[in-house]
């Protein structure tokens, strides 16, 4: 008879395999490239910046998109009831760039959540630009980024891509808790440079999303993701479905983000949205993730060091946790490049890979959310 400990080590090991897999296939990858100039022809872009009370990070984006070439045709600032002085940056740069907007979209709706109904709002009154660039205010665009996102649509034939920003950390803090989330994302989806077609295998950064208008219209897909905690992800997963591949790729040097001021509110905001549950997700779907989360990363290098000091090296159980630990330290060392610049404390992070995935389970099934002070509306709830 098969004993516990081996049916725990297979269970891993089937896991794992599917993890491995997943990475290897997508380990070729590569970042947008750069270029200064689109080819002629690729239209015009629009770009969409929801806002609420971003006084504090706002002003470097506007500064970075404001130095974008001719092909950017506007800067609509979507707020949604902002209460600093988000509002007056806004006007002060649009006293200097006539591309600049403010567009008011408050009082955002009692079965929307607060982004959707800006991206929706900034969609509705943009112009007629063949492009939409979807950017949150704390990305600093580099002055190439919008033509290096339309070179890469031609070339590529996309209709939509994420170009995920590279990370700053904000100390040594952040720097324990950001990349044990990060890999979270990993395993799940493996490694950016890459298209799904299907939506399950969708991953995508509302950070800075490329997409046609024309698709986003055809397929409504913004309001179908009025109620979602992950609304980048459920958008690019609807376009997924309609039969448009969607990229995700690392924008390089291309674009920057703060995500976070301090690892406290990494550790309270990022778990909102980071389990990707929405209306795609089956049971089977969420139980796999969380469970490669928690089998996979979390656990084999707690297990394998346990397992070493009682001498058992021998057992399955220590050979299938050594080689998921090897698999995590490897992972640790490919998402150093995800980040400008790395503390010390970069290195320590997989020893928060528990407490992160016991924080992903909690928020995959947390009922009550909220950003900013405003309670986020649940899918299938008013």
């Amino acid at each position: 008879m098969i004993s516990t400990s081996d049916a725990f080590a297979a269970v891993q090991g089937l896991l794992g395999a599917r993890v491995a897999s997943r990475m290897l296939l997508s380990a070729a990858g590569d970042p947008l490239a750069r270029a200064v100039a689109p080819p002629a022809g690729s239209g015009a872009v629009a770009a969409i910046v929801p806002v609420l009370d971003e006084e504090r990070r706002l002003g470097p984006c506007l500064e970075g998109l404001c130095a974008q070439g001719p092909w950017l045709r506007e800067i609509l600032v979507v707020d949604g009831g902002s209460s600093d002085g988000t509002r007056d940056l806004v006007l002060a740069h649009a006293a200097r760039d006539p591309r600049v907007r403010l567009v008011d979209a408050a009082p955002v709706p009692a079965d929307w959540n607060g982004k959707a109904w800006g991206l929706e709002s900034g969609l509705r009154v943009s112009g007629d630009a063949e492009w939409i660039v979807t950017v949150d205010a704390d990305v600093r665009p580099g002055p190439d980024l919008v033509a290096s996102l339309l070179t890469h649509a031609v070339s590529s034939n996309l209709d939509a891509f994420s170009a995920a920003p590279r990370l700053r950390l904000s100390g040594p803090g952040e720097a324990l808790i950001h990349p044990a989330m990060l890999a979270t994302l990993v395993y799940r989806y493996g490694l950016p440079g890459n298209v799904a077609t299907r939506p399950r295998a969708v991953q995508a950064d509302g950070q800075c999303f490329f997409v046609r208008r024309s698709a986003l219209l055809a397929t409504d897909a913004i309001a179908a993701a009025h109620a979602s905690r992950c609304e980048d992800v459920t958008i690019a997963r609807v376009l997924a479905a309609s039969g448009s591949p969607v990229g995700f790729f690392e924008a390089g040097e291309l674009a920057e983000v703060e995500m976070y001021a301090s690892a406290a509110e990494c550790w309270e905001n990022w778990p909102r949205s980071l389990p990707m549950r929405d209306a795609f997700t089956t049971p089977l779907d969420l139980a796999l993730a969380l469970g490669e989360v928690t089998l996979v990363q979390a656990l084999p290098l707690a297990l394998t060091a346990w397992l070493a000091a009682r001498g058992d090296t021998r057992s399955p159980l220590f050979r299938v946790n050594a080689a998921l630990a090897a698999l995590r330290l490897g992972t640790l060392g490919g998402t150093r490049r995800a980040y400008r610049s790395v503390p010390w404390t970069y290195w320590l992070s997989p020893a928060l890979d528990l407490s992160v995935a016991l924080r992903l389970i909690v928020a995959a099934f947390a009922r009550d959310a909220s950003w900013r002070g405003r309670a986020l509306v649940r899918e299938g709830t008013p």
